[in-house]
């Protein structure tokens, strides 16, 4: 397989050019193919022993949209604006436990491995949770989890600027209560899935007042 080199002038300057927009142009709408575009790098990321833990509910409902507002302080702005508003979901416990039904679909539907590569996964796996990284609690195992689904929040992000699209990752939710909802309004299993982050995607209304601001290069990496 080959790939199509960028330079590395273009990715920069697409990290340049990404900023957490607060507000979007709702005049402008993310065609079809672009959008599809940034959900395939979310699908193509890379996750912990390749279980991909998350799924993804791009809405565009007007009404769940304003159904989110009152879950979300930090979204209302963008949820009026963006084109397109998505809800990053990550497996709870049920779902990524070692012997789960899930797990075990995994290695044997998706990746197809033979029962002795099944097995031996399965204890690398399990010694990986009980041992390793010591998740023990439903807590821990949906934190690992989120893990995971920020990685291909990163490279949607990233995947976006690098086509001209802006995005704005959103934290500013109530947990509980958007799950809730999410169980009551969008048929979401919220024993099987937890709300891990919202993301709006689309064109900024205006340009940011002020470049980015970063700590010196030299101060965040270190050799040895």
């Amino acid at each position: 397989m080959s790939t199509q080199t960028i330079s590395k002038k273009e990715i920069i300057n697409a990290f340049q050019f990404r900023h957490a927009t607060k507000e979007f142009d709702a005049t402008k709408k993310i065609s079809e193919d672009n959008i599809n575009f940034i959900l395939q790098t979310a699908n193509l990321s890379p996750s912990s022993f390749g279980f991909e833990p998350w799924h993804f509910i791009v809405v565009q409902d007007k009404d769940l949209r304003e159904l989110l507002k009152p879950v979300a302080w930090g979204a209302p702005l963008k949820l009026d604006t963006a084109s397109h508003f998505i809800l990053g979901l990550s497996m709870k416990a049920s779902m990524t436990k070692w012997d789960s039904d899930y797990i075990m679909s995994m290695m044997k539907d998706v990746k197809q491995f033979p029962e002795d590569v099944i097995e031996m996964y399965s204890k690398f796996y399990r010694e990986f949770q009980e041992r390793d990284f010591d998740l023990d609690t439903d807590k821990k195992l949906f934190d690992w989890a989120s893990k995971q689904t920020y990685i291909a929040l990163g490279n949607m992000m990233t995947s976006a600027a690098l086509i001209g699209i802006d995005s704005c990752p959103i934290e500013g939710f109530h947990q509980e209560n958007a799950e809730a909802l999410l169980r009551e309004e969008f048929g979401v299993d919220t024993d099987k899935y937890g709300l891990s982050y919202m993301a709006a995607f689309g064109y900024r209304k205006d340009e940011p007042a002020h470049g980015k601001s970063r700590r010196n290069f030299e101060d965040i990496v270190t050799w040895k």
